[in-house]
């Protein structure tokens, strides 16, 4: 991430081989890349852009797994769906891409870790996503996102089950029990809450998850209660 502002052209320049766009007007893209902690400097941020994107990206998802698996169910297709639209493969993306360095944010945020930038990595990926449909259309974000997105669409995902139903599931044949999830804390700004929650099982020690939302949250202590008791090998949420 960088506290340094780049001029439009620039950006539209360093990311054109990456997208596979020139852009018309690399205007937006500025918008597109700046995180809200440096909207005073700018009057403007990605978060309208983040919207968009994300509809747009659920829906190419979405066409192209319905066209590539004409015999999977509505479980399986949410599965696969769900899989690569977390935050942490649109922050591999974003990795592979170079975006992380290109994004513009507040001096507060400069080399942040862990979930937040996660999150952030996954979101300005988004932002850019709707830059790239308001410039060039749907078809080169279709162009764009399966270019990133359909080698991923072919993983295999036998284990990848939801973590709270498969945690559901094994607590009811080894203690009789249901989880019980609880919020730990709330931290960040109402534009990029991290969430912390605690999952207690009887008889267990219990674990502790994080995320941008509390179901996200829920579900990383699920998978991390799931890994330590050897139910689920590691990936097997991913």
């Amino acid at each position: 991430m960088s506290t340094r502002k780049l001029s439009p052209q620039a950006l539209a320049e360093a990311l054109e081989e990456a997208t596979g766009h020139k852009f018309h007007d690399p205007e937006p893209l500025r918008r597109a890349l700046t995180h809200a902690s440096a909207r005073k400097s700018t009057g403007f941020d990605y978060e309208r852009f983040e919207f968009l994107g994300d509809r747009v990206l659920g829906l190419v998802i979405a066409d192209l797994l319905f066209r590539c698996f004409p015999d999977a169910s509505e479980g399986e297709l949410s599965l696969r769906f769900n899989a690569l639209v977390n935050a942490e493969t649109l922050a591999g993306i974003s990795d592979k891409i170079g975006l992380p360095g290109l994004v513009h944010v507040g001096a507060e945020l400069k080399g942040s870790t862990g979930r937040k930038r996660v999150n952030l990595r996954a979101d300005a990926l988004e932002a850019l996503i709707a830059a790239l449909y308001l410039d060039g259309g749907m078809d080169v974000a279709r162009t764009f996102i399966l270019r990133y997105w359909q080698p991923l669409s072919k993983r295999n995902i036998e284990a990848r089950r939801d973590p709270k139903t498969a945690l559901q599931e094994w607590a009811h044949q080894v203690s009789g029990k249901a989880p019980v999830y609880s919020l730990e804390n709330r931290a960040g700004p109402d534009h990029d809450p991290v969430f912390t929650i605690r999952v207690n099982l009887e008889n267990y020690e219990p674990t502790v998850g994080q995320g941008r939302t509390k179901r996200e949250a829920e579900q990383a202590a699920a998978v991390k209660l799931l890994t330590r008791e050897g139910v689920w090998k590691e990936g097997d949420a991913t």
